[in-house]
């Protein structure tokens, strides 16, 4: 299989999880997510009132310069770790 065909095969996985992984656990997941698919992170910071949005761009910041192929096998990694 694929990188790119694992990658899918975890996107689906993630959404059949019992328990709800934890808040760092679901922002590396969304950062790696981005990263994959839309490479370095863009725009504007969201102001202080958007605490969530605020997480969710400094999560996928830190993940500035890793390649898709890097980001997908770290995705792939999380997930399995996750599925336990």
């Amino acid at each position: 299989m694929s990188v790119d065909e694992r990658f899918a095969e975890a996107q689906k996985q993630v959404k059949t999880l019992t328990s709800r992984p934890s808040n760092n656990d679901l922002l590396s997941l969304y950062a790696l997510f981005k990263q994959a698919t839309d490479g370095d992170v863009s725009g504007k910071r969201p102001g202080m009132l958007d605490v969530k949005g605020r997480a969710k761009f400094d999560a996928w910041k830190k993940r500035k310069g890793t390649s898709a192929g890097d980001a997908k096998t770290a995705y792939i990694a999380l997930v399995d770790r996750l599925m336990g």
